[in-house]
């Protein structure tokens, strides 16, 4: 997605591209050439059509209709990002609003859950935030038979947290299986984190030094094999606020609102587009179709990494909305977030 640089525009023709772009961002309506001549330009109406239409030749405006205003396209959103948009600070209303949720006590992923509900009550869009992934020190590994075929693992932590996994097993497998495996993992996993563990099991097994017979070494091998693609795949995002997807202006455009929340339930696919924005050195913007996801409900996400205190990236906090979304006010407001986020992870 590329228009002409900003440079190769005139003078007069950058003046009425800026003041249709932030009348539409600010009011979600195509521009009209009667608004803008209103607007101090000291051009006639003929004059200031004329410009439209060339601004509209060079990809950078629309008319939705023959007799409406003009509109930017996503080419022209993209241009007034990055070669005009003058971004302001937070305001000190909104910098306290984002620093007093993620000062609540609590864990941490109560902190990233208030950080994306605070971005979505002060953008009116959906707040999104990938949390770090965490490696936590296991305790205990207990398998329990289901059913035919079936078995449950339950995975404890040091830090008292419990998932739970069903696992494909042979059918009439021995309850001995069962606990000897539940035995040796547990021995195997206490204190290390399940990418250790998972190293040091296959290692073991592989040299032929683990007392394990046939069925329940092949039961160990299954979990690993379970839990390792899960740990590796599993998208950890938090997203909030879609309500506010659903404002007014939505009305005349359900199909395109109701795309986006179709978008935003497939996680995975909202977590590797976030993942983009990882190596970023800051705040990256996604307009429209630059992003295949929400290319379909011409959606843009603005997001920005967060860092530990070694400078390492370790998640990405957002907001997804429409592409007439205020970016001079929200790319900073993310930035922040993210920067608060880096501050209280440590």
């Amino acid at each position: 997605m590329s228009g002409p640089p900003i440079t190769e525009l005139t003078t007069r023709a950058r003046e009425i591209f800026r003041l249709v772009v932030e009348g539409y961002l600010s009011s979600g309506q195509p521009v009209g050439s009667k608004t803008l001549a209103g607007a101090g330009l000291n051009l006639s109406p003929a004059s200031i059509r004329s410009v439209l239409h060339d601004l509209e030749m060079l990809g950078l405006l629309a008319a939705p209709h023959t007799s409406a205003g003009r509109m930017p396209t996503e080419v022209g959103l993209r241009l007034f990002v990055d070669g005009m948009m003058q971004v302001a600070e937070p305001s000190e209303a909104e910098r306290a609003a984002i620093e007093r949720q993620l000062a609540a006590p609590g864990p941490i992923e109560a902190a990233l859950a208030a950080a994306t509900s605070v971005l979505s009550d002060l953008s009116a869009c959906a707040g999104v935030v990938m949390v770090p992934r965490r490696e936590p020190r296991l305790q205990h590994l207990q398998l329990v038979a289901l059913s035919p075929g079936k078995a449950l693992a339950v995975l404890v932590g040091e830090d008292g947290a419990v998932e739970n996994r069903v696992l494909d097993v042979p059918s009439h497998l021995p309850s001995s299986a069962l606990e000897m495996a539940s035995n040796y993992l547990s021995a195997q996993l206490v204190g290390r984190t399940l990418g250790e563990a998972v190293r040091a099991i296959r290692a073991e097994i592989a040299s032929g030094q683990s007392a394990l017979d046939a069925a329940s070494r092949d039961l160990v091998v299954r979990g690993l094999a379970v839990w390792s693609e899960d740990a590796l795949n599993r998208p950890v995002l938090i997203v909030r606020g879609q309500a506010n997807l659903l404002d007014e202006a939505a009305i005349t455009d359900l199909e395109r609102v109701r795309q986006l929340l179709d978008d935003l339930e497939n996680k995975q696919s909202v977590a590797e587009l976030l993942d983009a924005a990882r190596e970023a050195d800051a705040t990256r913007i996604f307009i429209g179709s630059e992003n295949r996801l929400f290319a379909l409900s011409g959606s843009s996400v603005i997001a920005s990494p967060y860092r530990n205190r070694d400078g390492r990236v370790v998640g990405v906090v957002g907001v997804i909305g429409p592409t007439r979304l205020n970016y001079a006010r929200l790319v900073p407001m993310v930035d922040f977030t993210a920067q608060s986020l880096g501050k209280l992870i440590g």
